[in-house]
């Protein structure tokens, strides 16, 4: 079975995305910003495509990720909000999307969108039955994300920190509570655009 892994792009001040989350800006008020590392100013392209990427750095920490997932978990509103933009190849690998609300499988002409109601617990497990060997990636919103890491399902941390100071927005490790969480740093990757840095969660009684 492979891994568990959170992957974010935040600014320096801690900002997952911008304020005012919504169909007209994914990502909050300037929180486009954070992903402008992906592309080039004149790439036409997907979130979760692999073409040139504006650095040849972050080209291969991009491709290296996504050739090691099997699987994606993502939250319902980044489902709500992305949707529109992604068009029909948003993911081309299965994805699991958490929410309140049943509906049939969505099936992309890249990957699908399958809809799950009973908890993040239930959401790993059919994307750990999915990805086999591979990784499972947890994306696409701080609340999820808090939710894995709080619950202890997150084993390993890939952050890309982008040289903005967003000021406001919703900060990826809000309302995780007061454990202390130890970190032990496995990659660091920089360009002009993106510091890439990865961390494996330390368990209790590891060193």
């Amino acid at each position: 079975m492979g891994k568990v892994l959170l992957n974010m792009s935040v600014s320096l001040d801690g900002f997952s995305a911008g304020p005012d989350v919504g169909f007209e800006r994914p990502m909050g008020q300037g929180g486009e910003r954070l992903h402008e590392w992906l592309f080039d100013n004149d790439a036409d392209r997907g979130a979760y495509d692999t073409q040139k990427s504006a650095s040849s750095a972050d080209a291969e920490v991009s491709d290296d990720l996504y050739a090691a997932t099997g699987a994606v978990v993502v939250g319902r509103r980044t489902f709500d909000v992305g949707v529109g933009l992604w068009g029909d190849t948003p993911f081309p690998l299965p994805c699991f999307v958490l929410t309140h609300e049943a509906r049939e499988e969505l099936v992309m002409k890249r990957g699908t969108f399958t809809f799950v109601t009973d908890g993040i617990q239930s959401a790993l497990k059919h994307a750990q039955e999915v990805a086999g060997e591979k990784n499972v990636l947890v994306m696409g919103g701080a609340n999820i994300a808090q939710q894995f890491v709080k619950a202890g399902l997150v084993d390993e941390i890939q952050i890309q920190l982008v040289p903005v100071l967003l000021g406001a927005g919703t900060r990826l490790f809000d309302n995780l509570g007061t454990d202390h969480i130890e970190l032990e740093r496995t990659m660091l990757n920089e360009s002009p655009h993106v510091t890439h840095l990865r961390f494996r969660v330390v368990r209790a009684g590891e060193e």
